[in-house]
C-alpha cells in the first residue's frame, strides 16, 4: 500500500471529514497527525481511531502563522499534508453582509490555507503532497447569501494549480465533496436537517446525502496516486448536475 508508513498531517482532522479521512488513512499503515483548536476533541478524535501507535495531536490555531510555524516544528519531516478545516459559512444576502464576518471567514479558510502550504516547505519530504478541500457552494451557491462562500470554495481550485506548478514535485489538489453528514450540518440547519435532506436526497443522481467514509476515499486516492496534481476531484453524488 502507497501509504504505508508514511506520515500525514491533517488539519481539521478532530470531526467530519477530517477524522474520516484519518480513519481511512490509518487503515492503509500511514501514520496520522491530527491538528486542531480543541484539545478535548482531539483527544476525543484519537480515543475513536483507537490506533495510539500510529496517531498523535497538536493543538493549534492555524489562522496564527506562530502557531502553524510551531505544530509543523512538532511534526518534523512528513508526507502528506491535508486540510479540512472548515467553519460555518457566513449567508447574509449581500446588501446586509458584515465586512467584518467576511474577512474573518476568509481568515479562517483560505488565508490559513497560503500559511500551511507556506510552512510546510522544508517539511515535506520528496514525492509528497498537499490535499486542500473545497466544496459543492463554488458550483451551487445558495441564493441569496452564496457569495463569499462560493468565491471561497471556488478559489482553491485556482490556488492548488498555481501551487502544483510552484512547489512540484511536490503534488497539489482538492477534495470537492457534496452534501455529507457531518456535525457542522447540525450548526446550519439544526432541527430542519433531516427534511432539508431528504429533499436534497431525492434530486441527487446518487439517490442519498455522502457520508464521510464516501468522501475519505478521495483523500486516500490523491494522497496515493503520483500522477496527480493541480486537480479539484468533485465527491458529490452528481449534485453539480442538477
Amino acid at each position: 500500500m502507497a501509504l504505508e508508513g508514511s506520515k500525514v498531517v491533517i488539519v481539521g482532522g478532530s470531526s467530519g471529514i477530517g477524522l474520516g479521512a484519518a480513519e481511512a488513512i490509518v487503515e492503509r499503515g500511514a501514520d496520522v497527525v491530527l491538528v486542531g483548536r480543541s484539545v478535548d476533541k482531539l483527544h476525543r478524535a484519537a480515543r475513536v481511531l483507537d490506533a495510539p501507535q500510529h496517531v498523535s495531536t497538536i493543538s493549534a490555531d492555524v489562522t496564527v502563522e506562530a502557531d502553524v510555524q510551531r505544530m509543523f516544528s512538532q511534526v518534523g519531516s512528513f508526507d502528506h499534508l491535508v486540510v479540512t478545516r472548515g467553519a460555518p459559512p457566513p449567508g447574509a444576502p449581500i446588501e446586509s453582509t458584515d465586512l467584518r464576518t467576511v474577512r474573518a471567514f476568509i481568515d479562517v479558510m483560505l488565508v490559513s490555507a497560503f500559511s500551511l502550504a507556506k510552512n510546510a516547505r522544508g517539511k515535506l519530504r520528496p514525492g509528497g503532497s498537499i490535499t486542500f478541500t473545497s466544496g459543492i457552494s463554488k458550483d451551487r451557491p445558495s441564493i441569496p447569501g452564496g457569495a463569499v462562500v462560493a468565491a471561497v470554495a471556488g478559489s482553491f481550485g485556482y490556488m492548488a494549480r498555481a501551487l502544483a506548478l510552484e512547489l512540484a514535485p511536490t503534488r497539489v489538489n482538492v477534495i470537492s465533496p457534496g452534501w455529507v453528514d457531518t456535525p457542522m450540518w447540525d450548526e446550519i440547519a439544526g432541527n430542519a436537517k433531516q427534511e432539508i435532506w431528504a429533499q436534497m436526497a431525492s434530486r441527487l443522481p446518487a439517490r442519498r446525502i455522502g457520508t464521510v467514509a464516501d468522501i475519505a476515499k478521495a483523500y486516500v486516492f490523491v494522497l496515493e496516486s503520483e500522477f496527480t496534481t493541480g486537480t479539484v476531484l468533485e465527491v458529490d453524488g452528481g449534485h453539480a448536475l442538477i
